[in-house]
């Protein structure tokens, strides 16, 4: 049976504003309330969501990039110990911008070495030889090692920040966007070459998109954010086809879509997210949900179910609620 790899327990990272020079306020922000989810070994557990939600947060709490304000992670089962070191080598992370994320004054070879230097792994020639071999794996020529990244395209770029988190062998990669900032024709490239690493290294991801299409490509299954909370969680084709949450349903309907189908009015979420600063009081997408009822202003609901498919709604049971995009032969 697969076993878990990564695991968040009521996880919180809430952040203090200060506002005003004289009579100064301060405020919290919940950019990330009580969020529990499992990684498995060898499966991609998407998360999606609006901009604003939370996931890069979540993300960065999940790498010890950002300390969690409370609760707790596990990696196989166990917590991470005081040597960060040890957590980062089995915890890897892919940014979202390949341009930001390389330091344009160091060549290739430097870059994807760094972690096996920090970690004092081998000797230099024994970095190099891995260095070459991750050049291998990741689809770039040997002869690249001492190129700078300004000498690289986008698609190319990302791949080298996909060598240098997998130069430690980690168990889990956080990708947080990693194809939003490449062209469509590049994206299949990357994505293609994820699901190939994984088959070969057994690797867990979290994905983080807002691309539905890619969401349902890519994941296994999806969990859905909203306002620094998880609302829906399942096995992506079941989650996309049968959302549970109205947020759901909302966001599949809202992606954009080449069709000779034409979009139904009232498909797109209305209005705007919360402020952290200050959620709504019970169900926090109660302002936005057209379904909501007096006890959702009041009662906030927790993220339960069964078969492996949990969700955060009081009125799941009632509501019928495939999205208005289903075309035939599946989700679209």
């Amino acid at each position: 049976m697969t076993h878990t790899v990564l695991e968040a327990r009521n996880l919180k990272r809430h952040f203090i504003s200060h506002h005003g020079l004289i009579n100064r306020t301060t405020q919290c922000v919940q950019a990330v309330d009580d969020v529990s989810l499992e990684l498995k070994a060898g499966e991609t557990l998407a998360l999606v969501g609006e901009s604003g939600c939370g996931k890069s947060t979540l993300a960065r709490c999940l790498t010890l990039l950002d300390k969690p304000t409370a609760g707790e992670i596990l990696i196989n089962g166990e917590k991470p110990k005081n040597d960060l070191k040890q957590y980062c080598r089995n915890v890897q992370m892919i940014f979202q911008d390949p341009y930001a994320s390389l330091n344009p004054r160091l060549p290739v070879g430097v870059i994807i070495a760094e972690p096996l230097v920090i970690h004092k792994i081998g000797s230099k020639q024994e970095r190099r030889n891995k260095v070459l071999e991750l050049l291998d794996v990741v689809g770039l020529r040997r002869s690249d090692i001492n190129r700078y990244p300004h000498q690289f395209s986008g698609g190319q770029r990302q791949r080298i920040s996909i060598a240098r988190a997998l130069a430690l062998n980690p168990a889990v990669i956080i990708a947080d966007e990693p194809v939003s900032a490449l062209d469509v024709s590049i994206q299949s490239q990357i994505l293609n070459l994820f699901k190939e690493l994984q088959e070969e290294f057994n690797l867990a991801y979290l994905f983080i998109s807002h691309d539905m299409a890619v969401v349902h490509y890519f994941a296994d299954r999806v969990a859905v954010m909203y306002l620094g909370s998880i609302v829906e969680e399942g096995v992506t084709e079941k989650t996309l086809i049968n959302p549970l949450h109205p947020y759901t349903r909302a966001l599949i309907d809202a992606a954009p879509l080449i069709s000779k189908v034409k979009r139904k009015h009232g498909d797109a979420l209305k209005g705007d997210p919360p402020s952290p600063l200050d959620p709504p009081s019970g169900c926090r997408f109660h302002p936005r949900c057209s379904y909501a009822i007096e006890a959702c202003r009041s009662q906030r609901p927790k993220l339960e179910g069964s078969g492996g498919h949990k969700v955060a709604c009081s009125l799941s049971d009632s509501l019928h609620l495939t999205p208005r995009r289903r075309l035939e032969g599946g989700w679209a």
